[in-house]
């Protein structure tokens, strides 16, 4: 029986309102990597007990084992507290309580960059990753031409980081993570960022980490990357495991319980976020301009958007990202779609904005937005997964629209005519 890689021993995080949280420098990363390969975190109750009672759970009571060779999934809405198990197993935060044991040579992706430095360039971070890893410089140099070929960015290896855009040092990041080959993969959204190609592209890869014998943690709403990819998920509610098991089990109860129709998301009036951008609701409706979840295949389904712009954006680009519920895309749009630019500047205020999906696109069935707002190439303000669930319905339509293929189904009109009308007119 294999052995294990990862436990954790009732874990629990615990953030104070208002508390800045401390995030672990550089040489905090290359102290820690240093140390023996069965690394033990473990948090202690009496140090929260000294502050006031202010403060909200992000994790607590989370207890459970991965073995070596295994690629488990986590799952959860925002806010559930996955990625802050996954900074605690990173050693990026300390627990509040609990415990966490990693046998192993440990790697993460847990955002764009994480354990990067700015300064040094795309060639220096790959080899100073690598030594974090423990690796010796001829490991590091065989694999070398692989991470760049693979990240895209062979033109600026030599060209210090803070140079590069987002996406050019999320791309080299995922490329590190993947080969340099640690024991122990931790890897948080990492596809919900990128164009389709790279995005397919890091799904491979992590199909052929996962069949390679190294454990995995992998956080995703993709659904069908979860399914593609982990045996196993785990699945976080408010901080607390609500099932451990084998995923299709898991993720047919969870679509089940939070894939069900809601029409509106409000953002919560205890949520004093002092962000540049902030979304203030979602909201679908009919052609009445009414709250709406269900809408026949023949009509329009309308969505209405609040948000904040705290400060003057130089460029900000809405987009809203519309998946089934097996989390595959069915098309994305955004408000720079009909600008000349890709995106819009937005001066300080209150904006409501509103699109319709039009009639007769979306075959049967049960769908979701996601809306993110950014500055494309540089950096993302919000972003709201599964903001709003809808189902459409093949009710009210003369064509049955259940029995075809392709993942949207529009009703598009033909002419036709016998051809020798068609000659004479």
């Amino acid at each position: 029986m294999s052995e294990i890689a990862i436990r954790a021993e009732k874990l629990g995080k615990r953030y104070h309102i208002g508390e800045r949280q401390r995030y672990l420098t550089l040489r905090d990363v290359l102290t820690n990597a240093a140390k023996s390969p069965l690394r033990l975190f473990r948090g202690t109750t009496a140090e929260a007990s000294n502050h006031s009672e202010r403060h909200i759970w992000a994790l607590k009571d989370v207890s459970f084992e991965v073995r070596e060779g295994e690629v488990v999934g986590i799952i959860g809405r925002n806010g559930a507290g996955k990625s802050t198990l996954l900074k605690i197993l990173a050693r990026v935060t300390k627990p509040t309580e609990g415990l966490a044991e990693i046998h192993g040579r440990l790697g993460s992706l847990l955002e764009v960059g994480t354990g990067f430095h700015p300064e040094l360039t795309g060639r220096e971070n790959v080899y100073l990753s690598g030594a974090v890893l423990g690796m010796k410089n001829r490991e590091i140099a065989r694999k070398f031409d692989e991470i760049l070929a693979f990240a895209e960015v062979e033109e600026f290896v030599d060209t210090p980081l803070k140079r590069y855009s987002s996406g050019m040092q999320m791309r080299l990041a995922f490329a590190v993570a993947a080969h340099l080959e640690p024991e122990i993969l931790l890897v948080d959204e990492v596809l919900a960022v990128g164009d389709n190609e790279f995005q397919k592209k890091c799904l491979g890869k992590m199909d052929q980490v996962s069949c390679g014998g190294r454990t995995v943690l992998f956080v995703s709403h993709n659904m069908g990357a979860i399914t593609r990819l982990c045996h196993r998920s785990l699945w976080l509610d408010s901080g607390r495991i609500t099932r451990i098991g084998p995923s299709d089990e898991v993720l047919a109860e969870y679509q089940a319980r939070y894939l069900l129709t809601r029409a509106e998301w409000v953002r919560p009036q205890a949520d004093h976020s002092t962000k540049e951008f902030r979304f203030l609701s979602v909201q679908l409706q009919n052609n009445d301009s009414q709250t709406a979840s269900l809408f026949a295949t023949n009509e329009p389904v309308y969505v209405e958007i609040r948000y904040d712009v705290t400060r003057s954006l130089s460029a900000c680009q809405i987009g809203v990202r519309v998946c089934c519920s097996d989390g595959n895309v069915v098309f994305t749009t955004s408000d720079a779609d009909h600008a000349e630019v890709s995106a819009l500047p937005k001066n300080s205020g209150c904006y409501r904005a509103r699109f319709a999906i039009p009639s007769g696109l979306l075959r049967p069935g049960t769908y979701y937005l996601t809306l993110g707002a950014h500055m494309p190439c540089r950096s993302v303000y919000d972003l709201l997964e599964e903001a709003v669930v809808f189902e459409v319905s093949a009710v009210g339509s003369l064509t049955s629209l259940d029995g075809r293929l392709g993942v949207v189904a529009p009703l598009i009109p033909w002419e036709t005519c016998k051809e020798q009308e068609a000659i004479c007119g």
